[in-house]
């Protein structure tokens, strides 16, 4: 407590009352002088004591702030009383309570990109290692022509892969760091089918799927025109994926005072009921995820829909198929 400049200073004035209430008992009326000097002394002595506590306060306060900078979030405090000291305490705490929300965003995000960093390392190590393989077969001057056509028509693909895989990447990494900035533009749904579906029809017509579609052809809603024809590209093909041959892929869409609504429908096998909390998480692999599936494409369109203000939920039942709904909000003037 002596450390600090008030304490010392009132040990300095109460030495100089002492001194003066002394002086004036010597040399004049020592009954008055004794009544100013006890009244002075017992001042001095409150203010003194309340300062020390003051001090006491500021101190425990300090022990906090230590506890705190060392990791004891949970610490706690606040009181019920009234003043200042205690809206600081309040203050204090708040802080404490978003220094603590901070760090445990911090800790899932060193996780989040731990994890990812591996998942990513494992997704370029397949076709990079099949791609040594085949190189590797293909400078054989004894191969058959047909392997080695066969073998480069492998390793093309095997590089597309990887170009789709980076380029979804880095345009994921650029929606979590904010720096595409989607348009908030009049977007026809039924235009957005169109353009979603266009390199789509070519397998669809191979596994000989129908494809309906059901809405008001002046649906909209406003948004981004080519990033929500990525999104639902995205999911039609996921929907194409897992419909058997023959099958039907079902889209259709709407719009009310709230919302424009989008909905995707196949008839595959559906998804598992424990894999239905996880399949817009980047990198997840379901039960009954293909064999060359990334995981990557409907956590894409999530982070797209939610970027502009939409949501996207998913139902499914075994053996009936799945449904995608999409929901892009009006904004309220």
């Amino acid at each position: 407590m002596l450390r600090n400049k008030e304490i010392k200073l009132y040990i300095t004035l109460l030495a100089a009352v002492v001194i003066v209430g002394f002086v004036a008992c010597y040399f004049f009326n020592p009954v008055s002088g004794i009544i100013a000097l006890s009244a002075l002394l017992l001042m001095a002595a409150v203010s003194f004591l309340f300062t020390r506590w003051r001090y006491q306060q500021i101190e425990k306060l300090t022990e906090y702030l230590k506890r705190i900078a060392g990791g004891e979030y949970s610490l706690d405090i606040r009181d019920n009383d009234e003043g200042e000291l205690s809206i600081l305490k309040s203050e204090l705490y708040k802080v404490t309570v978003t220094l603590s929300e901070q760090a445990n965003l911090l800790k899932k995000d060193k996780r989040f990109l731990a994890d990812s960093i591996s998942d990513i390392s494992h997704q370029l190590k397949t076709p990079i290692t099949s791609m040594s393989v085949m190189t590797d077969l293909i400078s054989d001057e004894n191969l058959p022509l047909d392997k080695r056509v066969e073998f480069t028509q492998n390793i093309r693909s095997q590089l597309e892969r990887l170009q789709w895989l980076v380029a979804s990447l880095l345009k994921l990494s650029k929606i979590d760091a904010g720096t595409i900035k989607f348009k908030k533009e009049p977007v026809n749904v039924q235009d957005l089918i169109t353009r979603s579906i266009e390199h789509l029809l070519i397998p669809m017509e191979i596994k000989e799927q129908t494809l309906e579609i059901s809405g008001d052809e002046h649906t909209e809603f406003r948004g981004d025109f080519n990033w929500s024809s990525e999104a639902l590209t995205n999911i039609i093909k996921n929907c194409l994926e897992h419909t058997p041959c023959g099958g039907t892929i079902g889209i259709s869409f709407s719009e009310t005072p709230i919302y424009t609504l989008i909905k995707v429908s196949d008839q595959g096998e559906g998804i598992h009921k424990h894999d239905l909390p996880y399949i817009f998480d980047r990198f997840y692999k379901g039960r009954n995820a293909h064999n060359d599936s990334i995981g990557i494409g409907l956590a894409m369109s999530k982070s797209i829909v939610k970027n502009q203000g939409g949501s996207i939920e998913v139902t499914s039942e075994k053996d009936k198929g799945t449904q995608f709904t999409i929901k892009f909000y009006k904004s309220i003037v």
